[in-house]
């Protein structure tokens, strides 16, 4: 777990380094970039937030899914592996709380994904076992496999969170236990460090994830 603190650090940095753009509700997360465009010899400059890419994996029931499967949704994403002896378990524990804090009008327009790093072994067999043995049987939660070197680019470039190969640790791979709160148009809008090194669940941090999804909300029906 010590080295999986050392991961998560540097995820940090990259959030101090990149920074985000103050916002009335909710910030966006990751490196912005500045777009002009000219109209009548008048230059105007735009401010454009980086997206989730397009991707395609298999889900739990053995069908395709791609991001536009999820298209109009708020994501709410972990990266685990099913193998996983120490943190994941903890982690959708606290999934699985969450989806029962939140009312049924956000559950609505929330999709929980659940990506593993451990494609190899994880095929959707393994995951449909997974989501049986730990009683998750919501309609708007996906375990998600596909190619491996995608997925842990995908955490760490575009998710915001560690995930990769790992000898050192348990399992042999190593990932933050944070979540990933993404807006219907695919920009990261929250990280939150629920699961801590020491196997403990960070309270404040887990109440922030709870108040963040009910205000990104407020934000994605007041646009509809």
């Amino acid at each position: 777990m010590i080295k999986i603190g050392r991961y998560v650090s540097s995820i940090l940095a990259i959030f101090l380094l990149f920074g985000c753009e103050e916002s009335p509700k909710l910030p966006y997360l990751g490196n912005s970039d500045v777009e002009y465009t000219e109209k009548g010899g008048v230059f105007y400059a735009d401010t454009v937030y980086p997206v989730i890419p397009a991707f395609t994996f298999t889900n739990q029931e053995g069908k395709h899914v791609t991001n536009k499967t999820y298209k109009g949704k708020m994501w709410i994403v972990e990266f685990f592996f099913a193998s996983c002896p120490t943190i994941c378990p903890i982690m959708n524990k606290q999934l699985k709380r969450l989806h029962k804090k939140l009312s049924k009008d956000v559950l609505d327009e929330l999709q929980f994904l659940s990506f593993t790093i451990d494609p190899t072994h994880d095929n959707p067999a393994v995951l449909k076992k997974y989501q049986a043995n730990h009683q998750i049987n919501y309609k708007n939660w996906d375990f998600l496999t596909g190619n491996e070197a995608e997925t842990h680019r995908l955490g760490i470039q575009n998710f915001l969170t560690f995930a990769g190969r790992d000898d050192e640790s348990a399992g042999g791979y190593a990932h933050s236990g944070s979540f990933t709160l993404v807006d219907a148009q695919g920009h990261v809008r929250g990280v939150y460090a629920v699961t801590n090194f020491d196997l403990s669940v960070n309270e404040q941090e887990y109440d922030r994830m709870v108040k963040e999804i009910n205000t990104l909300y407020d934000e994605h029906t007041s646009s509809k």
